[in-house]
């Protein structure tokens, strides 16, 4: 296995990561996939910059949240700005009995010493169908 494929087998982990701590409404497991210096902008245009704000939003949020359907998230495509810096765009499919409705978040990502990625600068973007 190459460095590359080990690294998108890690970054896609990540996303799946994403998807079981938001539909499990673990505050913590999520938090824990996110740089000190991150920048997070949520579906609904909130900006959260930094760790601090990016936590206290999704503790005060993400436990309490309700829905009635099912949530995936999917890794569509990883393109590497450097070797220890991805943009990946993920697809992000809400199913519920009122219907399916989907976003288009875009993470960048960036290694660690260690060879862990985390999450450092991500928009979470709606897809409207007209």
């Amino acid at each position: 296995m190459t460095d590359e494929t080990a690294d998108i087998k890690a970054i896609e982990q990540v996303v799946a990561t994403v998807q079981r701590t938001q539909r499990d409404r673990d505050a913590e497991g999520f938090l824990a996939l996110f740089h000190p210096d991150a920048l997070w902008t949520t579906a609904h245009g909130k900006v959260l910059i930094g760790f601090d704000a990016i936590a206290e939003f999704t503790r005060a949020v993400l436990p309490g949240a309700t829905w009635d359907g099912e949530v995936t998230y999917e890794a569509v495509h990883t393109q590497f700005l450097r070797p220890d810096v991805a943009a990946v765009k993920v697809r992000q499919v809400y199913r519920s009995a009122a219907g399916d409705t989907e976003s288009a978040p875009l993470y960048v990502m960036t290694r660690q010493e260690d060879g862990a990625w985390l999450l450092h600068a991500c928009q979470n973007t709606e897809v409207r169908v007209d």
